[in-house]
């Protein structure tokens, strides 16, 4: 059993920066592909960031690039992202997750991940 915790959600104004941490427990996640994605009320989960344990090969979605970075400590068995220049848009419950299908690629799907953590907010002023 994998369990997955976030932290560092938190409320900032407009332009202001946060760190998402995604720590897991449980079973060695090494080798599998990490993401994160986010829910806004009234909104599907979507895609923002993901990276492959091994290769550390990234991939954003278009709202993410440029703003937002994915990376891992092997050490601590976690998973962060560092959200800089935030817009009230970025306003969601951010989760992270764990696919153990060891693609290379990381996916960009919900429906691919294996296990969630339960989330944590994050809330742009504007």
């Amino acid at each position: 059993q994998v369990q997955l915790v976030e932290s560092g959600g938190g409320s900032v104004q407009a332009g202001g920066s946060l760190r998402l941490s995604c720590a897991a427990s449980g079973r060695a996640l090494s080798s599998y592909n990490r993401g994160w994605f986010r829910q806004a009320p009234g909104n599907e989960r979507e895609f923002v960031a993901a990276i492959n344990w091994i290769s550390s090969r990234t991939i954003y979605a278009d709202s993410a690039k440029g703003r937002f970075t994915i990376s891992t400590d092997n050490a601590k068995n976690t998973v962060y992202l560092q959200m800089n220049s935030l817009e009230p848009e970025d306003t969601a419950l951010y989760y992270c997750a764990a696919d153990l299908s060891l693609t290379i690629v990381p996916s960009v799907l919900p429906g691919e991940y294996d296990y969630w953590g339960q989330g944590t907010q994050v809330t742009v002023s504007s």
